[in-house]
């Protein structure tokens, strides 16, 4: 592998892949989403290589009550070095392309990996240390709750739904070492001997995978912790929930059906950038169900919790069967739920 060239194709992808990393320095790389009641709209940290932008004063101002430090610039000695990091990286990349050898490609990759996994690992050091290095005076205190914000993904602290997930810049570092990765797996399966394509079909699925996880994913139900975003009620009756999940990753669970189609109707989503609109299946614990493959049974007698009598279940034959247990209940489609609630 060590004078395996590349072919001039993949020197002009490798090319391009690198120099895109110049438009992280124009860009945040993180960000950090807070939802809450009393902030539907929601409040953002975002993170560059050099600072931070963002609602980050009204976030130390709810922090402040907590006892949680004030998030400054001057606490991430990061920033001192990311870009030189960065440009580091695009040098590097760079000097693949320029003597296209497939070893350098593959140190890219390692170095990449590394880099990767170091920058997560000091991202949850500073979480770590932020949520749980609390001010013993602050006027409110939780006994055994720490407010550590989660690495990637969403945590709940308090009242507030915390999302932590890459900004443009750390989409565009993505796609840039996945580029590369496929270059490597292509050239490296070029110049093997043909006997087995098992390595790089392997790789291939790896990396599908990891773009997988990064989709917009419903969450589980977890009774006496979530809350109906539209009523504020705690989610204990799981056979009736339902849950909209925004394009960007945004989870809102709701205790009724009924909660969801007022919450769609009120104005407060943009309904065509929902990922994804469920039910809970009725019949099957925590399971999710897409409103338009959903059976729904309506009837006086099925009690949700917030009194729109309906039910939900994924095939046709279980609502028939529940439906033929009472009286006057009916099987109807999505499109006649969401119409009928006002």
């Amino acid at each position: 592998m060590g004078k395996t060239k590349l072919s001039q194709t993949s020197r002009w992808i490798v090319f391009f892949a690198s120099l895109l990393l110049i438009v992280t320095f124009f860009v945040p790389v993180w960000r950090i989403d807070l939802f809450a009641p009393q902030y539907p709209e929601g409040l953002t940290m975002n993170i560059w290589l050099y600072t931070i932008t963002g609602d980050v004063e009204i976030i130390n101002g709810l922090n402040h009550y907590i006892g949680m430090k004030e998030i400054t610039v001057d606490m991430f000695p990061e920033f001192a070095f990311l870009v030189y990091i960065v440009g580091f990286y695009i040098l590097l990349g760079l000097l693949v392309a320029w003597f296209g050898r497939l070893a350098i490609l593959f140190w890219y990759l390692v170095f990449t990996a590394f880099g990767g996994v170091f920058s997560m690992f000091d991202f949850y050091r500073w979480a770590y240390e932020y949520g749980h290095n609390l001010d013993p005076t602050a006027a409110i205190k939780v006994p055994g709750l720490s407010y550590q914000p989660p690495l990637i993904g969403h945590k709940r602290l308090l009242n507030f739904d915390a999302y932590s997930q890459p900004d443009v810049g750390g989409w565009i570092v993505l796609i840039a070492a996945a580029v590369m990765a496929f270059v490597w797996i292509y050239e490296w399966n070029r110049h093997r001997p043909r006997k087995s394509n098992a390595a790089p079909l392997a790789a291939l699925a790896a990396l599908f995978v990891i773009t997988a996880s990064c989709k917009a994913k419903p969450e589980p139900f977890i009774p006496g912790t979530d809350v109906c975003h539209m009523c504020k009620m705690g989610i204990v009756d799981l056979r009736f929930g339902a849950e909209l999940v925004t394009e960007k990753g945004k989870v809102y669970k709701f205790d009724d059906v009924g909660c969801m189609v007022r919450m769609m109707k009120s104005g407060e989503f943009d309904n065509r950038k929902m990922a994804h609109v469920l039910v809970a299946d009725f019949s099957q614990q925590n399971v999710l169900i897409d409103v338009g493959k959903a059976h729904f049974v309506v009837g006086q007698d099925v009690r949700s919790p917030m009194n729109f009598n309906t039910a939900a279940f994924s095939t046709q034959a279980i609502a028939q069967d529940f439906s033929a247990q009472g009286n006057g209940r009916q099987i109807v489609g999505w499109d006649y739920v969401y119409q009928n609630i006002d």
